[in-house]
């Protein structure tokens, strides 16, 4: 059968899936930063992880207000607000920073290899071993399965983090359809109402909410 995937709509829980991502000793910080930069920006998966530092750092390092990307999924331009995300993205980079300095042979940020030459991998979000490749989302889907079977979620997946934002971004503007179906990039509100998740129960309590006069 194949899995459902749910935004996450208790904060509480929430909280519990952030905190699961985080403690992960070796690469937890990576992890928790991709669901907070798919979170905000409502980004694809594949499209989070295909990021370059490039797209979210200027040339001094600090996090730029927005990136420019071309969706896979669509090949629709995409205009991302990063100042959301931008504390998180900024700790990140400094991690990469320090991960680099204690694992020279490694080229997850810079180094310099014998002949004087910087060797660096362009991706936001490198793979720890193949760092010329950025994680795919094979990858990931493990990493929030894990996380799924550690809290006794069995609703996680890729696309929790984009379909959490959207959620979230739903709730906290009055039900504004229109601007999470365009931060969906999506062509239809039906598509986007069906992407929520909005079951029966959540329809009866937004209709519980209605004076009918």
């Amino acid at each position: 059968m194949k899995q459902v995937v749910k935004p996450i709509k208790d904060s509480w829980i929430l909280n519990e899936v952030e905190n699961c991502l985080l403690s992960k000793e070796s690469t937890g910080i990576r992890n928790y930063t991709i669901f907070q930069v798919g979170k905000s920006t409502l980004l694809r998966v594949s499209d989070v992880l295909s990021l370059k530092k490039t797209d979210v750092y200027d040339e001094e390092g600090l996090v730029k207000r927005n990136a420019y990307i071309i969706d896979k999924k669509t090949s629709k331009r995409n205009i991302l607000y990063l100042k959301p995300v931008e504390t998180d993205l900024q700790k990140y980079l400094e991690w990469l920073k320090t991960i680099q300095s204690n694992n020279r042979t490694k080229k997850i940020y810079k180094s310099t290899n014998f002949n004087g030459n910087v060797l660096t991998s362009p991706w936001l979000f490198p793979s720890i071993r193949h760092a010329e490749r950025h994680i795919d989302g094979k990858a990931y889907w493990k990493i929030m399965n894990d996380v799924g079977h550690l809290l006794n979620i069995d609703y996680l997946g890729t696309h929790t983090m984009r379909k959490t934002g959207a959620y979230r971004v739903y709730q906290q503007t009055n039900h504004n359809i229109g601007l999470v179906m365009k931060l969906l990039n999506h062509s239809s509100e039906a598509m986007t109402l069906a992407y929520l998740g909005l079951d029966q129960d959540t329809r009866e309590h937004i209709l519980d909410t209605i004076d009918f006069g």
